[in-house]
């Protein structure tokens, strides 16, 4: 009867197991403290993957001879692609050979063709060479629909840990497996979309989509004191679009003028920081306790512009691994 209530204290197995088990939380409680977590999100086709692939060229992670075969294949389906998308909206922009036509690209936001159409019809003699072999500006120029990519990168002695889950609205139910544990949000807008369809959705206007992703996140319960960095990417292809293509269209309460791409990206910032103050003051107004106010960052990119990434990363990097001490 006695044997029924004996414990364990005293066996030297059960202590060994007991002394392993705490030795390999602490391993874990160790690792888990070098590690900041970086979830990206943004709507489809707003240069998250691109950004992915940056940050292996700026640390000089190189692509293996397997992902450089890969991206050789994907240069190829992704002139293939353009080509049939092309030859589908031409009747539509009233034009043949769009490389004469500047009025052509211009027009490209109405059928939502890639916006590395162009660079890659600028380099068809080069990538049609026998024995062609895609260089590192081909691959980041690269376009696919990303169903889920993760990337480590180590710096300062910490694992930085970036999760991208994809922009296409077929992949935004999978975000809640990537909330736990999420260190910031890197955010990322396509300023170009400003007069831009989805590529899923011919109907809906890009730059409006991303604005109701980023109100969803402000709002949700997962990231109420969770620091935001916001990327308003494709500032080159703004620049040179809302020269033609007035803001004024898409957004009626735009007052700035017309063709002045600094006063159209400080617009669009303002309407993105807008909405993240008017999640802190529902927050305050429904009487919950009160929490730590939510910054944002916000970075004006071309994420296809290896050095101009590069400055940004370092100031970005940076400022994550202060939070993590």
């Amino acid at each position: 009867m006695g044997s029924c209530m004996s414990n364990n204290t005293g066996d030297p197995e059960a202590l060994r197991k007991h002394r392993e088990v705490e030795k390999e939380l602490k391993v874990h409680a160790k690792k888990q403290a070098t590690q900041v977590k970086v979830l990206l999100l943004g709507s489809g086709d707003s240069g998250k993957s691109t950004v992915l692939k940056q940050m292996r060229v700026i640390h000089n992670d190189k692509f293996t001879p397997l992902e450089v075969e890969a991206y050789r294949q994907l240069v190829f389906n992704n002139i293939i692609t353009g080509l049939k998308m092309l030859n589908e909206a031409l009747p539509e922009l009233d034009s043949s050979l769009w490389s004469q036509n500047a009025e052509g690209w211009s027009r490209s936001n109405d059928v939502a063709l890639p916006d590395n159409l162009q660079y890659f019809f600028s380099n068809l003699s080069r990538v049609f060479e026998r024995g062609y072999t895609p260089t590192t500006q081909d691959i980041i120029r690269c376009r696919s629909q990303t169903t889920g990519i993760n990337e480590t990168v180590r710096l300062r002695g910490h694992d930085l840990h970036l999760v991208d889950v994809g922009g296409q609205r077929s992949e935004r139910r999978k975000w809640i497996h990537c909330f736990e544990d999420v260190t910031t949000i890197l955010f990322l807008v396509s300023l170009s979309g400003y007069d831009q369809c989805l590529f899923e959705d011919t109907n809906a206007n890009q730059m409006q989509d991303a604005m109701a992703i980023w109100d969803s996140i402000c709002e949700s319960e997962y990231f109420k004191t969770t620091n935001i960095i916001l990327f308003l990417n494709k500032n080159d292809l703004f620049t040179e679009k809302v020269k033609t293509s007035p803001i004024r269209r898409y957004f009626p309460d735009y007052e700035g003028p017309e063709g002045d791409a600094s006063e159209g990206r400080n617009y669009f910032r303002r309407r993105f920081l807008k909405l993240s103050n008017k999640s802190s003051h529902n927050s305050a107004n429904a009487g919950r306790p009160a929490v730590r106010k939510r910054e944002v960052y916000t970075h004006y990119t071309n994420a296809t512009d290896t050095e101009l990434l590069r400055v940004v990363m370092a100031a970005v990097e940076g400022w994550l691994i202060a939070v993590a001490l």
